[in-house]
């Protein structure tokens, strides 16, 4: 008879639906109560499963909904509000038969989760163009016009040009070539607004732990450049350095 232990094991190895049904089928005659609870978690996980595969198609809705337009293009930025550090913006194009599973809105997402989904995305999207601007860009320009700048750097960086653009609440006035369809709360409601929201997370938060090693008296690698008390109490006690937003310190320095 086949330790429980090695049963365990078989249920960790089981991450598709495919594996859980075969999980369940195995050992669902096994009367043993340890075993009975396994069978129990491997139902569970199938029904989280199925709960999450309806979950990414109804966040098809509007990728099913223009399909016939083409390649369609996800666009979301992050790091408007930080205090200090770039703002980064993500254009990702995923396949027509997209089935990656988990895709949110970045901020709903652990870092630990994002980060796995970045490899998926960056693995499986059919193109995906990054863009930022910097601190002195946004003081320059400000905050608005320079997210408007990363996304039309990130589309202008994609190897295969979108047919329209799937967008995050708002209207890039730089590409009017494109037919852009604005959706409010987008990284919820849009499997490739989503996918572009956790690669610009992803990319910014990496960059802003490198300014940490720089920097580290402000705390990057946790706050990423936000006003966090911390970063704000450090920012009192040693003024700005070269990445901190002067259009966005006056009240703190």
């Amino acid at each position: 008879m086949q330790a429980i232990s090695e049963i365990k094991d078989a249920l960790k190895a089981s991450d598709n639906e495919e594996a859980l049904k075969a999980f369940i089928n195995s050992y669902s005659e096994d009367d043993r109560a340890g075993v009975k609870k396994l069978v129990e978690t491997a139902s569970k996980k199938l029904d989280a499963l199925y709960k999450e595969i309806d979950r990414i198609e109804t966040m098809k809705k509007y990728e099913k909904e223009y399909d016939s337009l083409g390649f369609l293009c996800g666009i979301d930025e992050v790091g408007r509000g930080p205090l200090a550090g770039p703002v980064y913006a993500a254009a990702v194009i995923l396949p027509k038969d997209c089935d990656i599973l988990y895709l949110n809105d970045s901020k709903k997402l652990s870092e630990k989760k994002r980060e796995e989904l970045y490899d998926v995305i960056m693995e499986k999207a059919v193109a995906v163009g990054i863009g930022s601007s910097t601190c002195e860009r946004i003081d320059e320009i400000n905050i608005l016009q320079a997210t408007y700048e990363a996304m039309t750097k990130a589309v202008n960086s994609l190897s295969v040009k979108p047919n329209a653009l799937l967008i995050d609440a708002v209207h890039i006035p730089q590409l009017e070539d494109y037919k852009q369809i604005s959706i409010i709360k987008g990284d919820a409601k849009s499997v490739s607004i989503a996918a572009a929201s956790i690669v610009a997370k992803v990319t910014r938060d990496r960059i802003m732990k490198e300014y940490a090693e720089i920097y580290p008296e402000y705390g990057f690698d946790s706050n990423k450049g936000y006003g966090s008390a911390d970063h704000i109490s450090a920012l009192k006690k040693y003024g700005p350095c070269p990445i901190h937003r002067r259009s966005f310190i006056g009240n703190f320095v």
